[in-house]
């Protein structure tokens, strides 16, 4: 069946469930590693998990691999329960960090491996081996070595590996994450037309928004064992649901703030809301695009106090006369001095207010 023909099949359909999984590790009182995590996968969907070490994404992916059992809840495999299945009989596969590559073994052999653990016969081996070679931008590499390889087609490699024997989950762990900036961003995106292209189903979990937001359809934020924010990458950059989830994407603008009809009343003064807006004290956040800057005697009066130059635009750190600093994102050719003084307004469509905070 081809990978058009499988989506048509089993398109909406939830491949991977999981049901209050929970893990602990140490003695009892100790904090979950996951804590009592809901989670659904559907067929052909790319879901990545985010979050700082510690926060349970690689318990999550050892789990659903079966290499950590879980102290209660359910693993569901197309709805079976995956208790008492073990790890080679889920039909997952696995591609962590290091790559793991066999050194013994040339690049066909290790693309080989899972499909002589299921004694596919000779031809067969070559077929697949020559069509994900080709998919992955190594085509004709069977017969090189490990060792003569480059860390980006060692990353190919291993991918090719991992998909050759038809997973119905494909699990990534960190696996751009020894690579350099530059190789990691070509690499993400032939990842995601990959994926497409085959129609696989990827759970993969990284530290690294950017390589998250570039390959998902959907991000999950995690913060200490828990699922603290779901959502296609646009919404959950454009709309964080609490200040952990804004400070993890990197924003800092972030206050005690009371809302009140439209508005709200900040240590910068009062800020616009989006309409329907809830009252009552909050956590504010202000996206540095959001922060507009003005004659001085049009806004908040600020001084430049650091400007940083980020490639697509520049990074200014102002300093009001009182209250936290801010941070505004300007092209470079408008972009003030440091020392220069500036006004500040700032547009309700780059303001979020915070779920869970209570100023």
């Amino acid at each position: 069946m081809t990978a058009t023909a499988r989506a048509a099949d089993t398109e909406g359909q939830q491949l991977l469930r999981l049901n209050g999984v929970t893990v602990r590790f140490g003695p009892a009182g100790a904090p979950a590693a996951l804590d009592a995590v809901d989670l659904d996968v559907a067929a052909h969907e790319v879901v990545c998990v985010l979050g700082p070490s510690g926060s349970g994404k690689s318990t999550l992916l050892r789990v659903v691999a079966g290499l950590q059992p879980a102290d209660a809840g359910q693993v569901l495999l197309e709805g079976r329960d995956q208790a008492r299945v073990p790890t080679h009989r889920r039909g997952v596969g696995l591609m962590f960090q290091d790559h793991q590559l066999f050194p013994q073994q040339d690049v066909a052999g290790n693309v080989a491996f899972g499909l002589r653990m299921r004694r596919a016969d000779r031809a067969a081996q070559q077929r697949t081996v020559a069509e994900l070679l080709g998919l992955v931008g190594l085509p004709g590499a069977g017969r090189r070595a490990v060792a003569s390889l480059s860390g980006g087609e060692q990353q190919r490699v291993a991918l090719a590996r991992a998909l050759a024997p038809s997973p119905r989950l494909l699990m990534l762990d960190e696996p751009l994450g020894q690579l350099d900036r530059g190789l990691r961003e070509r690499l993400v995106v032939e990842l995601r037309r990959l994926f497409g292209e085959l129609g696989t189903t990827v759970l993969a979990v990284t530290h690294d928004q950017g390589e998250a937001f570039a390959l998902a359809d959907r991000v999950v934020v995690m913060q200490d064992g828990r699922i603290a924010q779901t959502g296609t990458p646009l919404e959950v950059w454009q709309r964080p649901a609490t200040e952990f989830v804004a400070r993890f994407l990197g924003f800092d603008n972030v206050v005690a703030a009371t809302v009140q009809g439209g508005a709200a009343v900040t240590p910068w003064g009062k800020v616009p809301v989006p309409e329907a807006s809830p009252d009552g004290r909050c956590r504010l956040l202000v996206r540095p695009a959001g922060v507009r800057l003005t004659p001085v005697s049009d806004g908040l009066p600020c001084t430049v106090a650091a400007r940083t130059f980020r490639g697509t635009h520049v990074a200014l750190l102002l300093q009001p006369a009182e209250g936290p600093q801010l941070e505004a994102a300007c092209a470079l050719r408008d972009a003030p001095e440091t020392g220069e003084r500036v006004g500040v307004r700032f547009a309700a469509e780059d303001v979020v207010v915070l779920a869970g905070g209570d100023g």
